[in-house]
């Protein structure tokens, strides 16, 4: 009060701070998360109404059962060879996290980030786009690439921003693009990629072509201003867009509650700018893939955007900069109740008789050779640490088409420098 008297019949006022159920040491217990049966999930029409489908955002699309056959009305009934490519593409890229998160921690590389648990909102769901929509990712999403063929030697080249590196050592490791794959260059900071996907998606749509984008964040993310941006550009133009959000439950050192968990689900916020939202199990496969399928014959036939909130967990670190052993228990990953999406596709795939764990051994295997293969290749092309790999002149390329006077005379400025500390040098081209 003004007088400094407070009103003897209210309680103080209380600030509520968001707490993780489970700390360094806890037992953990998932029996009061809800995980509806699979199946039971009703599938709309595509032209169906956002306020005619509100449920979807609290419900949970799931097909794999607990016996691992595939059930319910969002079976994509996908062939046996769609399914393998699908579980030897997750395989090879956890082969692949394996491997580079190992090159990091032996110096030849300054960062990584794994998708570990992830594998299926990414890879599935690429799988269930064109190869000519574009795709704007998030730094977790390094499955798109693997789904869409790009060489494991091209990424790992620029996670080791060596002389071959196509970024020429400008991004962080792990932050790739590729223009041939309609692949968006992947951004540090957070969120930037959602109002960049819209505006394309809408610049397709002016245009009269039949390209959508689709774009993923971390549920974090959600708490940025880019994201609400981009919902409401979408919203209001009705643009052509998936919007993917990859609920793994923790960002770098914080729990979902941070970004609103604990008050609703992801998906419900696509019910607060009135479009469609489905909620989805996102280590089950063949749920993230039919959902994406459902989502992207809504943008194609003109019906607009659609948020998919990936309810998934992250089984590792955020980074090789993360230490998750200091903020959750080290239960969670085993108990997580919606298991692993490799494994759940793999005993869907032994269920129907195509597939054996025999196969599956020497699967592993074969990835794991491929991987040590690239990166035997582009180890040659030089690691960190072995000094200067792109050409000196090159940090002032690139940004304009023609190099402008203020840009000429800093590079005129730099090269002195360099001659002066460092004469022995070779003199840079010009």
């Amino acid at each position: 009060m003004a007088d400094g008297k407070s009103k003897s019949n209210l309680p103080p006022l209380s600030l509520h701070v968001p707490e993780p159920r489970f700390r360094p040491g806890d037992a953990v217990d998932y029996s009061d998360l809800d995980i509806p049966n699979a199946g039971e999930q009703a599938r709309p029409d595509t032209n169906t109404e956002p306020k005619a489908m509100r449920d979807m955002v609290y419900d949970m699309i799931r097909v794999l059962d607990d016996d691992y056959k595939a059930v319910g009305p969002w079976d994509p009934r996908l062939d046996d060879d769609k399914l393998l490519e699908m579980l030897r593409t997750m395989a090879q890229v956890r082969a692949f996290d394996d491997r580079l998160h190992r090159q990091q921690r032996q110096g030849k590389t300054s960062f990584y980030m794994k998708c570990t648990g992830e594998e299926a909102t990414s890879v599935a769901a690429t799988m269930a786009l064109d190869k000519e929509d574009m795709c704007f990712p998030s730094y977790r999403q390094q499955g798109i690439l693997f789904a869409r063929g790009y060489p494991m030697v091209e990424m790992v080249n620029q996670i080791f921003s060596n002389r071959e590196d196509k970024l020429k050592g400008r991004q962080l490791p792990i932050m790739y693009s590729s223009r041939e794959l309609n692949f968006f260059t992947v951004s540090g900071n957070l969120t930037t990629q959602y109002p960049q996907a819209v505006g394309w998606a809408m610049a397709s749509a002016s245009k009269g072509d039949d390209r959508i984008a689709a774009v993923w964040c971390g549920e974090g993310s959600t708490a940025e201003g880019d994201f609400h941006a981009a919902m409401t550009f979408a919203a209001v133009y009705n643009a052509p867009v998936i919007m993917n959000v990859i609920n793994n439950q923790w960002a770098i050192s914080s729990f979902s509650g941070f970004a609103g968990s604990e008050r609703t689900t992801f998906a419900a916020r696509a019910a607060g700018y009135g479009i469609a939202g489905l909620r989805v199990d996102g280590n089950d496969p063949l749920a993230v893939y039919a959902a994406t399928q459902w989502a992207a014959e809504r943008a194609r036939t003109n019906q607009g955007p659609t948020l998919i909130e990936h309810f998934t967990y992250r089984a590792d670190a955020h980074s090789t900069s993360d230490d998750p052993t200091a903020y959750r228990s080290a239960q969670e990953r085993e108990e997580w109740p919606l298991g692993d999406p490799i494994m759940r596709l793999k005993r869907h795939l032994i269920q129907r008789g195509v597939w054996s764990v025999e196969q599956q051994e020497e699967l592993d295997w074969q990835c794991v050779d491929a991987v040590k293969a690239a990166v035997k290749e582009a180890a040659r092309n030089g690691i960190l640490g072995h000094g200067l790999h792109q050409p000196f002149e090159t940090m002032f390329q690139d940004v304009f088409e023609e190099m402008p006077w203020h840009l000429q005379e800093q590079r005129v400025q730099a090269d002195k420098e360099r001659a002066i500390k460092w004469p022995d040098a070779e003199a840079p081209e010009q």
